[in-house]
């Protein structure tokens, strides 16, 4: 679905990602890690092709971005970026049907039926359908997450983005985010690549971690592999214990009191 090759990027003169290289099998549900400043939302930019590489590459399903249109790259990845503070004068519903403006026409200024049919089953898909009429200005922040989420799948994508859809979400809602992605990874095989700074939430979620640190892939592998107290203490610069959950031995990290505390 995704390979990455030598990637080297940036903003102007400053390099972020340096030799970065992986891929992402279809219906893969895989974790982007790393303490912040480390280049994970840039990573997520350079993969949809907002940002061009200086070195590298970045092919999805096998062609390389840089080789397709917006509109086509749009028609396979869908991103979510942070909540912005600012959110548009629409409802719900207007606000998912942006979503299918990659698959319009030429000449088409309107939604067809078709948009309407799909931006429905997105909004059931998520839970949203009561939500349809309300003006997203209404919304608490759990619930605008879920929308931004299905504006996304309005699109129909192949490979679906996301970078830090917790942030600044209650526990409640971070579980149902995260139950929500690990649903459309499981049951519709949508290939879900996910920026997070919860490090539990993504060894609890997801099936692959890529850890970066200073720009460069430092550990990917299974969450047991890469969420070891040993290489969190020498990425993060922070002591913390890891437990294993009873079920599925997944990870739990726990920070260690530097004071005794």
């Amino acid at each position: 679905m995704l390979e990455i090759k030598g990637l080297v990027c940036g903003y102007g003169k400053k390099t972020v990602l340096r030799d970065v290289g992986f891929g992402v099998k279809r219906g893969e549900f895989v974790g982007v890690i790393g303490p912040n400043g480390s280049g994970k939302t840039t990573l997520l930019r350079a993969i949809n092709g907002f940002l061009p590489s200086t070195k590298g590459g970045v092919s999805i399903e096998g062609k390389g971005i840089y080789q397709m249109a917006r509109r086509e790259l749009a028609q396979k990845v869908a991103v979510v970026t942070q909540s912005p503070e600012g959110v548009p004068p629409l409802s719900v519903e207007e606000f998912i049907l942006l979503g299918r403006i990659p698959h319009w026409g030429r000449l088409q200024l309107l939604e067809t039926k078709q948009d309407v049919e799909t931006a429905g089953r997105v909004m059931d898909l998520t839970g949203i359908g009561g939500l349809k009429g309300r003006r997203i200005k209404e919304l608490s922040g759990g619930e605008r997450q879920i929308v931004f989420i299905a504006r996304a799948l309005a699109q129909e994508p192949h490979l679906l983005l996301l970078d830090e859809p917790t942030a600044h979400l209650d526990i409640g809602h971070q579980v149902l985010i995260m139950d929500l992605l690990r649903e459309l990874n499981r049951e519709q095989a949508l290939t879900i690549v996910v920026v997070l700074h919860d490090l539990t939430l993504a060894g609890l979620y997801c099936d692959r971690l890529i850890l970066l640190h200073e720009g460069r892939l430092h550990k990917i592998g299974l969450p047991i592999d890469v969420l070891t107290a040993e290489v969190i203490e020498e990425v993060y610069r922070t002591a913390v214990t890891v437990m294993e959950t009873p079920v599925g031995g997944r990870p739990v990290i726990l920070p260690v009191s530097q004071k005794g505390v």
